[in-house]
């Protein structure tokens, strides 16, 4: 007979063996928890109804056990081992339930939930997985620029504090850059702390650029599995500087070239299409074989005509890249001749000219006295109306501000001219005696009477028109008078006389009174005639009076009529 075993004995030989062979029944469950979370791992098991207590521990790689946890059925008490990395981070249930606070990696790892009887020891093993998310991925060690045709480091893509380690991707406008020799090449590499046992992912991209990199966005992004599976964070976007060479040269003009005028500025510039733009320029200037290295800018001050011609500018190191311009200076002369102040004498010829010589074709306008005139002057034979301020004025409309102008200034002199007209008033008591006189400078007019008469009205004068005027007086003349004219001006003093009779006076008055003394006879003449030629008919009328009396035998109303007819007479 087999001696009798101790039930102390029976449950510390059971959980040896539980230590060291898991017991099958149970499969594999797995816990998944993100970084500082709390781990909560069920027991899995059935409570017996003879449980005496439960337990939880965790295998080490080498397979050996760590008793973490303890809680006895009867006592409802529970003990937790002395184990550094989990102190004050567990709590067990009363239904067994182990729960782990603040994750941490080291906590990745297979647990064991164990409830004992007296005779049994029961088994459920749990896999704890834990997730770490990672930072968002910048790219760091970004290249200054980036150069056309050469391979160069763009920069680096970094990502960190992950678990499990995640992998980095490029992008180029949101799409996937793909590793190709000598065009882009990718390294990548990752690095654990020791401590937090955390990832750091790092992707270093050496790229070829191109033009068509000009304003391209570049990117990366980090994919990484979580608890609730595969995800993927993307970097900020990242433009790069294209750095590319010169393939063409333009020069400018400023002012622009229709525009330029002599006396004015000029500044040439000279653009390269690179990246970045070229810094110095070698200009070349008309009839000047060397070249003058400068700026992007050349000026010239105070232009002239024989500045005209072919400007070209080309790069410092590559003169057979060049460029050209044809720039014109425009110009504007105009000779008036005579000019200033001109004198002549009335009925000279005098030629007047105004020549323009231009760039190219201007317009040409005569003024006189600020009125434009339809044809430019010219003097055949000079009068006082040709006097005036004449101006000649050019400009040329497509360059602003080239325009000239000149002026002549012509004064018309003469001696003095005089003619003396006379008018009678109609009474034929007044004449109107005046005195036009023609000449500059203006001649001054004075009047001597010889003879007696009365002066109606002194001198009245015109206004002064184009070198004429007159003065004019009226007076009733007693006997014949002389009115004599004198005008007289800085180059002549001009007499004129006209005799005035007082015999014309007195002839139209008895010519007049003659006149009415006709105009009365021929009046009473007419009355004479008109009294014959009624007395007739009167006669005539008795007459028949009688033959009506006799016919009728009526010698009342004979009487009547007869009576009435001495009435008439009467």
């Amino acid at each position: 007979m087999a001696p009798k075993v101790s039930p102390s004995c029976r449950l510390v030989f059971c959980l040896l063996i539980s230590a060291a062979v898991l017991r099958p029944g149970l499969g594999w469950y797995t816990v998944n928890s993100a970084y500082g979370d709390t781990i909560v791992m069920p027991c899995r098991l059935d409570v017996p109804q003879n449980l005496m207590f439960g337990k939880w521990k965790y295998e080490k790689p080498d397979g050996s056990p760590v008793f973490i946890a303890f809680r006895s059925s009867t006592k409802k008490s529970v003990q937790y081992d002395d184990v550094p990395e989990y102190k004050d981070r567990l709590s067990l249930s009363e239904n067994y339930t182990l729960s782990i606070n603040n994750a941490k990696i080291s906590d990745e790892r297979r647990f064991v939930c164990m409830l004992v009887t007296e005779d049994n020891v029961f088994e459920a093993p749990t896999l704890v997985k834990v997730f770490k998310q990672p930072s968002k991925p910048e790219i760091i060690n970004k290249a200054p620029y980036l150069e056309t045709e050469q391979l160069q480091k763009l920069g680096d893509c970094i990502s960190r504090d992950s678990y499990p380690d995640g992998n980095i991707t490029w992008y180029r406008n949101g799409k996937v850059l793909q590793p190709l020799i000598g065009e882009v090449e990718i390294l990548f590499k990752k690095e654990i702390d020791p401590v937090t046992q955390l990832y750091t992912m790092t992707s270093s991209l050496e790229y070829k650029t191109t033009k068509a990199d000009i304003q391209m966005p570049f990117t990366c992004s980090v994919t990484y599995y979580g608890p609730s599976g595969q995800k993927t964070i993307h970097s900020e976007q990242t433009v790069f500087d294209i750095y590319y060479p010169t393939e063409q040269v333009t020069i400018q003009v400023l002012p622009p070239k229709n525009a330029i005028k002599e006396g004015d500025n000029i500044t040439l510039r000279c653009l390269g299409n690179g990246n970045p733009p070229p810094e110095e320029f070698m200009f070349y200037l008309p009839g000047q074989p060397e070249g003058i290295r400068s700026s992007n800018t050349y000026t010239l001050t105070d232009v002239r005509r024989n500045a005209t011609g072919d400007y070209k500018c080309s790069l410092v190191d590559k003169k057979s890249m060049i460029a050209s311009t044809a720039i014109t200076v425009h110009y504007l002369d105009l000779s008036l001749n005579p000019s200033g102040e001109v004198t002549k004498q009335i009925g000279d010829a005098l030629p007047v000219s105004c020549t323009i010589s231009a760039s190219r074709n201007a317009t040409v306008v005569w003024m006189k006295d600020n009125v434009k005139l339809r044809s430019s002057p010219s003097f055949n034979s000079l009068h006082y109306q040709d006097a005036g301020n004449y101006v000649c004025e050019t400009a040329l409309q497509e360059v602003e501000g080239l325009k000239k102008r000149e002026s002549l200034t012509l004064i018309v002199e003469g001696k003095p001219q005089i003619k003396m007209t006379k008018k009678t008033d109609p009474s034929g008591l007044s004449k109107t005696i005046i005195c036009h006189v023609e000449g500059f400078p203006k001649p001054a007019i004075q009047w001597t009477i010889t003879g007696s008469g009365s002066v109606i009205n002194q001198t009245e004068e015109s206004p002064y028109i184009n070198g004429r005027y007159y003065s004019k007086i009226i007076i009733s003349p007693e006997e014949n008078v002389t009115l004599t004219c004198t005008a007289e001006n800085q180059l002549e003093r001009t007499v004129n006389s006209l005799n005035v009779s007082a015999n014309e006076n007195r002839e139209k008055v008895n010519d007049q009174a003659k006149l009415i003394v006709g105009i009365v006879v021929g009046l009473l003449l007419a009355a004479l005639v008109a009294g014959v030629v009624y007395w007739l008919y009167m006669k005539k009328s008795k007459t028949a009076s009688k033959h009506v009396n006799k016919d009728l035998g009526n010698m009342e109303e004979n009487k009547k009529l007869e009576e009435n007819n001495h009435k008439t007479e009467a």
